[in-house]
């Protein structure tokens, strides 16, 4: 299958190994990781910042290779459950950032139509996530400008 916005194809990725128990070595209580989990996030830490934080780290020295292995959730759905879940979904303000810095780059630069093709692609992924996320993480009228997506970012 083709990539969206390129003529070449997709790479091929790994896939996670199957697993229904957390490795042995790694017995960290399900509370405690979900504690850490809610102290990285009051950290302004985003959900794939925390995943990686914790298998680096881990929970007093034991890293934590996957979240949901360990305590049966996700990390979002921790984040939910204490009320830490940020507005905006990580994905959907990634894109949003890389457009606000596209446009204000094409302000400066009008005749770079690289970026300008660039920002062209990355508006048309932000429409399209956010038809995804609209009414359930978004609001229900929520169409995407560049006075909204500056919005979103200082909230």
């Amino acid at each position: 299958m083709a990539r969206m916005h390129t003529r070449r194809r997709g790479l091929s990725g790994s896939d996670k190994p199957v697993a229904d128990d957390p490795p042995e070595w790694s017995d960290v209580d399900a509370e405690d990781i979900e504690a850490r989990v809610v102290e990285l996030a009051e950290q302004d830490y985003d959900p794939s910042q925390i995943g990686m934080k914790l298998r680096d780290e881990g929970v007093t020295g034991t890293p934590i290779p996957d979240v949901k292995l360990a305590t049966g959730k996700k990390i979002t759905e921790i984040l939910e459950e204490h009320d830490a879940a940020a507005s905006v979904p990580e994905d959907f303000r990634n894109l949003v950032e890389r457009a606000v810095r596209l446009r204000e780059h094409m302000a400066e630069n009008p005749q770079d139509h690289q970026n300008k093709r660039a920002l062209q692609n990355t508006e048309s992924k932000i429409r399209r996530l956010a038809d995804y996320y609209r009414g359930d993480q978004l609001d229900e009228d929520f169409t995407y400008t560049y006075e909204n997506g500056v919005e979103l970012l200082e909230e």
